[in-house]
């Protein structure tokens, strides 16, 4: 008989208090985001009460339209305006139906653009806000006409604009239909200008195409968010076209500022006071009621 054969058997109490080398804590992804600009790992809360700005690097990430309205206007203020308008194949356009699917899923929004009246410090404001969930903020005819009706709006009861753009540019699934609400919103703006009526517009990341060459770049102010994109023609096909290196910084907001296309860089957080501010200062009074 082999002594040395036998074997204690393990106590379950001796075992309390000791866990397996492989066992490692384990920290849900969600609770974590990394900052595409400097790496930094962030913790999700900080983020969402910085307002989703690095603290960092102050690398402002993209908000949804319904988060742009939360932070900028007063609370419980934001009455939507034509929230059941929603865009169909209207040229048949291949693969556009389901497109159209994805973007309203992704977005839990009908359309790219929320419009509405709110308060913004108290004052009466129409509000436009573009959405970058829904098919990247790109314009067709229902976007055109939310818009349009959200200025038609404003100059009928002598209100202030203040438009947040982001966009990918005109949408190519409906044709020259889409390049038309270039025209159409323009002619908005413009009976809202002569009626000696306000227009903010603040152009964020990435504002380009139609948007860009129509109502984004009509504001009587013009601010932007820090490092947006700002562009009719993106970067890589400017220097196809021209055969020539861009500068570095070509086309953000900092470089269209320095150029005199946007007349303030404005960080997130002080939007809601910039606005507000500029609002007041031309003779726009608080509502009360």
């Amino acid at each position: 008989m082999d002594l040395f054969a036998f074997i204690k058997p393990k106590n379950e109490l001796e075992q309390q208090g000791t866990e397996p080398e492989t066992k490692k804590p384990y920290v849900p992804d969600e609770m974590w985001t990394k900052c595409p600009e400097c790496g930094t790992l962030l913790l999700t809360t900080d983020i969402e009460e910085n307002l989703q700005v690095c603290s960092k690097c102050n690398h402002h990430f993209r908000l949804g339209a319904r988060k742009r309205i939360e932070i900028i206007c007063d609370q419980d203020s934001f009455e939507e305006m034509d929230k059941d308008f929603s865009s169909v194949n209207i040229i048949d356009f291949p693969g556009y139906d389901e497109k159209l699917k994805k973007g309203m899923e992704k977005s839990g929004e009908n359309e790219s653009v929320i419009c509405g009246v709110a308060k913004i410090r108290g004052i009466r404001t129409v509000v436009i806000s573009m959405n970058a969930e829904f098919m990247m903020g790109s314009m067709g005819t229902v976007t055109g006409d939310k818009i349009t009706r959200a200025f038609e709006y404003a100059t009928e009861n002598g209100l202030p604009v203040v438009a947040f753009t982001v966009s990918g540019g005109a949408r190519m699934q409906e044709g020259i239909l889409s390049l038309m609400q270039m025209a159409k919103t323009s002619g908005a703006v413009k009976k809202h200008s002569d009626a000696g009526l306000l227009y903010i517009t603040v152009l964020t990341d990435p504002t380009s195409g139609g948007v860009t060459a129509s109502f984004a770049m009509e504001g009587d102010i013009i601010l932007a968010e820090p490092k947006a994109l700002i562009a009719f023609a993106g970067p890589r096909v400017i220097e196809q076209t021209i055969r020539q290196e861009l500068p570095k910084d070509f086309q953000t907001a900092e470089f269209l500022q320095d150029k005199g296309f946007v007349d303030k860089v404005v960080d997130r957080r002080y939007l809601r006071d910039t606005i507000g501010h500029l609002l007041k200062i031309h003779n726009y009074e608080e509502v009360t009621q």
